[in-house]
């Protein structure tokens, strides 16, 4: 994430082989160009806490400038607020479908936070932006990673399965009788 951050002022693309700088296709008001290049060099001073009021208040101003809201969701990742952090990257996604670092750092943070079905998600739709291979390598990488991770761990297990007509009604059988047995023996 220190590799992301060191380039984000950088013109030239970076490891993610995107040029995260104030985009000339937004029209950006001064305070918020501002607010922005003060909340990167919070960022890169590691100091998330003043990053994010920075941040945020960038949003506020441009809601529709999707390296901001990336940067807003590293730096609520770097102050362990998980939700926001998942929220802005998510939204940066969704502005923009094709920014390949939005995705790849969705996909990284799920994968860290140990959510590999999430994780998996967005890294197929990071690999839907892939423009050079670079990105291609990052991405291959960051798999490898994740698949040792389930080899060596402990697998857990996944309750977004439905049940079947079987086990419906017999976890209602049990339930019923369960509720009689009760009744019965409460002395009214």
């Amino acid at each position: 994430m220190t590799d992301l951050l060191s380039t984000l002022n950088n013109p030239e693309p970076n490891e993610l082989g995107v040029a995260l700088q104030l985009p000339a296709h937004l029209a950006l008001s001064a305070e918020a160009k501002s607010t922005f290049q003060q909340g990167m060099v919070k960022l890169q001073m590691a100091e998330p806490a003043e990053a994010v009021e920075l941040l945020s208040r960038t949003v506020e101003l441009a809601p529709h400038f999707p390296e901001a809201r990336i940067c807003l969701g590293l730096a609520y990742a770097l102050t362990y607020n998980i939700y926001p952090a998942i929220d802005h990257l998510e939204a940066a996604g969704e502005i923009d479908p094709e920014s390949f670092a939005a995705h790849y750092t969705l996909a990284k943070l799920n994968f860290h936070l140990r959510i590999p079905q999430k994780g998996y998600e967005a890294s197929q739709r990071a690999l839907r932006c892939i423009t050079n291979l670079e990105q291609r390598k990052m991405l291959t990488q960051l798999l490898k990673e994740e698949r040792v991770r389930e080899k060596n761990g402990i697998a857990r297990p996944w309750f977004n399965r439905k049940f079947s007509r079987l086990e419906v009604f017999f976890l209602g059988g049990g339930a019923a009788a369960a509720i009689i047995a009760l009744l019965l023996h409460v002395r009214w």
